[in-house]
């Protein structure tokens, strides 16, 4: 028997703080956006390009349909 198929798509959250990108990954996976928010801020201490991933994802993702 196999999981039960998620029809929840990522999109950007109503309830943003900057875009509604972490708000959005935190609706899709079940997690508080405070937490997501804050990983965010933690990693940009880290080398990458995670502000250009975020961005890149305001662009992307779609705004919600409700």
């Amino acid at each position: 028997m196999s999981a039960p198929y998620r029809t929840h798509r990522l999109t950007r959250s109503r309830d943003s703080v900057f875009f509604g990108v972490a708000g959005g990954i935190a609706e899709r996976f079940g997690w508080r956006p405070g937490a997501v928010r804050l990983g965010f801020v933690v990693s940009c201490v880290l080398p990458g390009p995670q502000v250009l991933l975020y961005l890149a994802l305001a662009l992307v993702l779609p705004k919600p349909d409700h």
